[in-house]
């Protein structure tokens, strides 16, 4: 699981509609306190902050219809409570680069 603190407008369709797919995840063991998935340190980094992660939805929709995906999965935005930006990082940002780098994809990373 991966939620990226990179631009959206920088990764290639691999990473975008799976991080969106993954950020639907997270969102519901969230909000509906599944089990699955709820101790792993890309979910436990949202707890606290639905706020910031609707908004980074929000940014990837922005992205995905801007290349004219198709995009069906609305949050449920009352839920959206906490801090509006996420502060902490799994990696950081030159390391999430170059996580991406190394997948050979087509995310457009310096």
């Amino acid at each position: 699981m991966r939620i990226w603190d990179l631009s959206p407008t920088i990764l290639c369709r691999k990473h975008l509609l799976g991080e969106h797919r993954e950020l639907h995840s997270i969102w519901t063991v969230i909000t509906q306190h599944k089990k699955g998935y709820a101790h792993h340190p890309e979910t436990l980094r949202w707890i606290g902050k639905l706020k910031a992660l609707a908004n980074r939805h929000e940014q990837l929709v922005k992205e995905m219809k801007k290349r004219n995906y198709r995009h069906h999965n609305e949050l449920d935005l009352s839920l959206a409570t906490g801090d509006a930006h996420q502060t902490t990082l799994i990696h950081t940002l030159a390391e999430q680069k170059q996580i991406l780098r190394d997948k050979h994809c087509d995310c457009r990373v310096n």
